[in-house]
């Protein structure tokens, strides 16, 4: 199992989703047999790097020829492939208003991404991010209980950072562990430009997605994809959901970021990756859909102000 970099894990990224999980034996099947199962999933994915490494080494090959022979490849000249202008523009309106977060509570850390959501500068983020911090914090301590952000810190301590660097700290205004959303403020002096939310049952397979947040620490940086699927069944944490699937990559730090649309809205928000076998992203993420993290917001907003 890989370890924690204290980066914000989007659920791992060892995690692993239930249909991908080689201990799983797929619907129906109750022998569970993972070992055969794994050995497939190694099969295809070895075969498959096969595949890109002859095709790899043909096109070194076929370069080289080319240029003994004193003639220039039609290919030569292609550019990567751009994206398009609305995903541009979208990228442009939805930077300024995503955050990276800091959580510190005794001795443990971690990190992730978020992003305004009203005027009143309330920020959505993942609750794994804080509950990270503090289940490190407990850890340190024995005899504390993981998750309560009380262990020597008292309750866990928040900073974000602003699109133009400025360092902010922030209220925890409520979370639910079960949803894995965390509500958090800032002052008004943040003067963050609140994300739009796309609207209930608009988002469709196939349409193109930005993944927005703090990867690595890179704050702002932007992956592209489409919406792969969704309603799709995942186990976060203890609990299953729904979730949007996207190949929009998302990486250590994203946790918490949002997942928008070509017209900038929030279509859910970033939280988990599948791997086979622990050894890293697959193109296959997860994001909490929007409609249950308006719900969720909208309840502890309610609750706590």
């Amino acid at each position: 199992m890989a370890q924690q970099s204290g980066l914000g894990e989007p659920r791992g990224p060892w995690f692993i989703s239930p249909n991908l999980d080689p201990a799983y034996g797929g619907p129906g099947n109750g022998s569970g047999d993972g070992s055969r199962t794994g050995r497939r999933w190694r099969r295809i994915l070895l075969t498959g790097l096969a595949v890109i490494a002859l095709s790899i080494a043909s096109g070194g090959l076929a370069g080289g020829y080319v240029a003994g022979q004193g003639e220039v490849s039609p290919q030569a000249s292609a550019s990567p492939s751009a994206l398009p202008p609305d995903m541009v523009g979208a990228a442009a309106q939805v930077v300024p208003g995503v955050v990276s977060v800091t959580v510190a509570s005794g001795g443990g850390m971690a990190t992730g991404s978020g992003f305004a959501i009203d005027d009143q500068q309330h920020l959505i983020t993942n609750d794994h991010i804080v509950a990270q911090a503090s289940a490190a914090a407990a850890s340190a301590v024995p005899g504390s209980p993981a998750g309560t952000g009380t262990s020597g810190g008292g309750e866990p301590s928040v900073m974000v950072e602003t699109p133009d660097g400025r360092q902010m700290p922030a209220k925890v205004v409520g979370r639910d562990a079960g949803s894995d959303i965390a509500v958090l403020k800032v002052a008004p002096a943040a003067s963050l430009a609140p994300l739009v939310l796309a609207k209930p049952g608009a988002t469709k397979v196939g349409e193109p997605v930005l993944a927005v947040g703090s990867p690595l620490g890179l704050h702002g940086t932007v992956t592209a994809g489409i919406v792969s699927a969704l309603d799709r069944q995942v186990k976060l944490g203890n609990n299953r959901h729904r979730a949007v699937q996207t190949d929009a990559p998302i990486n250590p730090g994203n946790s918490g970021g949002p997942l928008v649309n070509a017209r900038g809205e929030v279509v859910g928000v970033n939280t988990a990756i599948a791997t086979i076998d622990g050894k890293g992203s697959i193109g296959i993420g997860f994001a909490i859909p929007i409609e249950q993290v308006q719900q969720v917001a909208d309840t502890i907003i309610g609750k706590g102000g």
